[in-house]
């Protein structure tokens, strides 16, 4: 692990140092640390901290304030750090998701002194998990004066494209009940994981919903993520549960989409299932057409698309904060085990983000 971070160095070099770090969500600190301390060394911005976020300020009294965020963790590191290059893309763990994107931030923290607006840099933790440990929504409780702000940038993987808002995501439980017996003689017992044969179905049967919101195109996904059940090798299980993940569009609330989730599964209930939402966050509408998101569309360019995933825009939107997601990162490399970024791509964020804020 380096002694500091060397932002003297190009935008995908910085994203190989931080790749080098490993951050798996609740245990940035390490990371935390070394950015605290770069932009600490900063003395055009004003830093804090909770916890594991690290927030950097500009104070030169503009006429308006945007927010760039992003988060210091990663999912699960699958064989892939330290960081490596090839054919003139970088492969590690966060590379897209969102390593390349903070990189970005710090570089702009460190050499651009005199944005045309101030700007909030937000580092934050454990956003790759339940929306509970979600380090943004700590700030935003904890001090909601440092995320206040006109516009925010969440620089989410986009491929270099601005995404509007973003999906909504919930977990759910569906359990069944049986009785156990020992499997030589079943006919004593109720296997409770026959009994998820009709949740499975049901989801093999789902015929997802595609939402079209001011041009922008989100589609649904309601899908089986896991599955538990069984005692031992000779007993007929007497629980069995499945878990499920709904990736809604932002025109439906939280409570809506429980509503459909419920509806859906509604014949395995009447047969004694049960349903538990374990997990909750909401989507967020795109907004592209206020002004602050029109001018950074036009100053970044590209065709505008919808945000497939659910990111932190959605804590934004509750703030009062206009967001979008933006950021050099192919999305589908995000989580995979072969995940990169290319590394002009994140040459090009910097390029045209400085060319906004300059």
């Amino acid at each position: 692990m380096p002694a500091a971070l060397d932002l003297t160095r190009d935008a995908a070099e910085v994203t190989a140092q931080l790749v080098d770090i490993p951050s798996v969500s609740g245990d940035e600190r390490a990371l935390a640390d070394l950015v605290e301390q770069v932009l600490r060394g900063l003395p055009h911005l004003t830093v804090d901290r909770d916890g594991d976020a690290v927030v950097a300020r500009t104070n030169l009294g503009r006429a308006e304030r945007v927010v760039l965020a992003g988060h210091l963790d990663t999912v699960p590191i699958a064989d892939n750090v330290p960081s490596r290059v090839e054919d003139g893309l970088l492969f590690g763990c966060g590379t897209s998701d969102m390593k390349a994107g903070i990189a970005v931030k710090l570089r702009l923290a460190a050499h651009l002194t005199r944005p045309n607006r101030d700007i909030t840099y937000v580092f934050y933790d454990n956003e790759e998990i339940e929306a509970i440990h979600n380090g943004l929504a700590r700030l935003s409780r904890n001090h909601p004066d440092w995320l206040a702000a006109d516009f925010a940038v969440l620089m989410e993987p986009t491929g270099g494209v601005v995404e509007g808002g973003c999906q909504g995501t919930m977990r759910v439980r569906v359990t069944t009940a049986g009785l156990r017996a020992h499997s030589a003689r079943s006919w004593l017992g109720d296997n409770a994981v026959h009994k998820a044969a009709p949740i499975l179905a049901a989801l093999e049967a789902y015929e997802p919903r595609v939402a079209v919101i001011d041009g922008l195109e989100y589609r649904e996904g309601l899908n089986a993520v896991g599955i538990q059940g069984g005692v031992a090798g000779n007993v007929i299980p007497d629980a069995c549960s499945v878990t499920v993940n709904f990736r809604f569009a932002p025109d439906r609330s939280e409570a809506e989409a429980e509503a459909h989730v419920r509806e859906v599964f509604a014949p395995a209930v009447a047969r004694g299932a049960t349903i538990e939402v374990t997990d909750s966050a909401p989507g967020a509408l795109p907004g592209l057409g206020r002004p602050s998101a029109e001018a950074f569309v036009a100053a970044v360019g590209g065709t505008p698309r919808a945000k497939v995933a659910w990111t932190d825009v959605a804590l934004f939107s509750r703030l009062g904060v206009p967001a979008v997601n933006y950021g050099p990162g192919d999305p589908a490399q995000a989580h995979t085990r072969t995940e990169y970024v290319e590394i002009a791509a994140v040459g090009t964020a910097e390029e045209r983000l400085l060319a906004w804020l300059s």
